[in-house]
């Protein structure tokens, strides 16, 4: 039998308080619970004068920046128009009913006048990872690193070319010595500094709208004006570090400072897992240099289908040769300005070779093999690939650092953003990881009324 509400209640006096009106198992309590935010005080103190009026507690400015990041709302004015009406969100801010909400304009001038060249939120998000820390939550002896790409806030269609230098890479100095070194270990003279110093420039597209965010291009359909969020998470899929970069620089130019950073403010890692894009010489090298295992994938060959692959001719390291399929040396000539050794065959007896149009389309007949100076660390990571411990490692990859983007991007706002600029880029990034950080401590260490 169908019946109709007779009864009209919303004009009825009740008599109660916020505390009753939120669930015992609302997320609200659960960061409640999870963690003393008194600690925002001590952080901020000397970014306050001691003379005029009173600000607004800097505390509910930080718990109104975790409402928005960990419940994914897309901006602060939108917030603030959920606190107005959300019992729970009240009851978390310790707001009455009646309690007049900030202005949403609020904390972003706080961040202009307070915070914006401080690292207040990198001090938070790793007061917050020391929590977890206290808590026996962390397990950082295995690290994952990865980037996203977060849209920027700007038109794709508007751009400048523009020449701009090359980036220097962390590694460059130390590739300088060691390229030189082994030039004059092979009769060659060294390069003179200025041979390094020599600047290189690009063509670059920069946005008219955000000129620090970079162009990146995916495939025909991608192509936009990006930053890129880099990560690290340890095996449960807490954030340990991140680093934000626009988004047309290369993910494995940033694995050695953000490793560094790991190892500075958390622990060292026994091992790190990266995908293929991380597989360089270079990284390699600094894995292995400082005692830690990398833990990469396997990468397809770049060879031409109908030609010998690399693997097929043999590298002779007490001679520094490589001899080719069909037995013939190829010799060293030279070690590049970017550390790679050259191995050149004789033009004259492979002109005459019957595997020729297997082994190169040169003019001159000339075969030629570049092997770079860190290659050998190359292989032994290629070695370590197929240890049973180093492929249960980077099978965790999809459970840790790939499901943190994915869960930041579907839930916490992170596929896009409003903001412009490295500076406030990088604050969205601390405050999304810090606010996931808290989320899964809170969930987890929970104990109920």
């Amino acid at each position: 039998m169908m019946t109709k509400n007779q009864m009209n209640e919303r004009n009825q006096l009740e008599m109660l308080t916020i505390e009753q009106l939120v669930p015992e198992n609302h997320l609200v309590r659960k960061l409640e619970a999870a963690i003393d935010f008194s600690f925002v005080y001590p952080l901020v103190e000397n970014l306050y004068s001691p003379f005029g009026r009173p600000s607004i507690d800097p505390v509910v400015l930080f718990k109104m920046t975790m409402i928005q990041y960990v419940f994914g709302i897309r901006s602060m004015r939108q917030t603030i128009k959920e606190i107005e009406t959300n019992v729970a969100y009240r009851w978390f801010l310790g707001f009455g009913f009646h309690t007049e909400v900030p202005h949403f304009s609020t904390f972003g001038k706080n961040y202009t006048r307070r915070f914006e060249d401080t690292d207040v939120f990198e001090q938070i998000f790793y007061r917050i990872l020391k929590e977890i820390v206290d808590a026996g939550l962390l397990s950082a002896d295995h690290i994952f690193i990865d980037s996203t790409h977060v849209k920027a806030s700007a038109n794709k269609r508007k751009f400048d070319k523009k020449m701009v230098r090359k980036e220097t890479r962390a590694y460059e100095e130390k590739l300088q010595e060691e390229l030189n070194i082994d030039r004059e270990k092979n009769g060659k003279k060294p390069f003179p500094p200025e041979k390094f110093e020599k600047e290189e420039w690009k063509e670059i597209k920069e946005s008219t709208t955000d000129p620090e965010s970079g162009y990146y291009v995916k495939d025909e359909r991608t192509k936009q004006f990006a930053y890129s969020f880099h990560a690290a998470t340890d095996e449960r899929g807490f954030v340990l570090g991140t680093i934000v970069t626009p988004g047309n620089i290369h993910d494995s130019h940033m694995l050695q400072p953000l490793v560094e950073k790991v190892i500075h403010r958390v622990k060292k890692p026994v091992a790190v897992a990266a995908d293929a894009a991380y597989k360089t010489p270079a990284i390699t090298n600094f894995l292995l240099e400082n005692q830690m295992l990398p833990v990469l994938p396997y990468t397809r060959p770049k060879t031409k289908d109908g030609f010998f692959r690399k693997h097929e001719y043999v590298y002779d390291e007490h001679y520094n040769c490589y001899i080719c399929p069909n037995d013939q040396m190829l010799r060293y000539t030279t070690t590049t300005k970017e550390g790679y050794r050259q191995y050149k065959s004789n033009p004259a007896v492979c002109a005459d070779c019957p595997f020729l149009a297997q082994c190169t389309e040169s003019k001159n007949h000339t075969k030629m093999i570049q092997r770079h100076i860190w290659a050998d660390y190359l292989e032994e990571a290629e070695h370590l690939r197929h240890h049973h411990e180093i492929k249960s490692i980077y099978a965790k990859r999809k459970e840790t650092v790939e499901r943190v983007f994915a869960d930041a991007k579907e839930k916490h706002g992170m596929r896009w953003t409003t903001l412009r600029g490295l500076k406030k880029l990088s604050m969205q990034a601390m405050l999304t990881f810090a606010a996931m950080n808290l989320k899964k401590l809170a969930t987890w260490t929970w104990q109920g009324a």
